[in-house]
């Protein structure tokens, strides 16, 4: 099993989970892992300074701000931000980083595993689910 396998198979079995880009917007993949991750029984928390709710639920602007500490990271922003964010996923100490398609660029998965980052790329979290 490489590495990647691994790592998404690890990852699926933790259940404190964060949603970097997550958004109210139903047609996007924001919301969809957001309500699919949710739909599971993970814990989720939703991570986007441009909104307040998702269907009730806080949103919060960082990740520094949630009520506990994610054992895994969603990746659902561009990979300027995502870029951004790896700073506070080694400043915070938290393992896991699944990247969504889209995400990323080369630059991203350098920082993340130069960070010693335990990641998923090319691989979408509502396909490990089953959509």
């Amino acid at each position: 099993m490489d590495i990647i396998e691994k790592n998404k198979k690890e990852m699926l079995q933790k259940k404190v989970w964060a949603v970097v880009g997550a958004t109210p917007d139903t047609e996007k993949f924001g919301y969809k892992i957001y309500k699919k991750l949710k739909a599971h029984g993970y814990t989720v928390y939703a991570v986007n300074p441009k909104y307040e709710k998702i269907e009730g639920d806080k949103v919060y602007k960082d990740l520094k701000d949630l009520p506990e500490k994610p054992e895994c990271i969603d990746m659902v922003v561009g990979p300027k931000i995502s870029k951004m964010i790896l700073n506070e996923i080694k400043e915070l100490e938290i393992p896991y980083v699944w990247f969504q398609p889209g995400t990323f660029d080369e630059e991203t998965i350098d920082k993340a595993e130069g960070y010693n980052l335990n990641i998923v790329y090319y691989d979408c979290v509502l396909v490990a689910l089953g959509e």
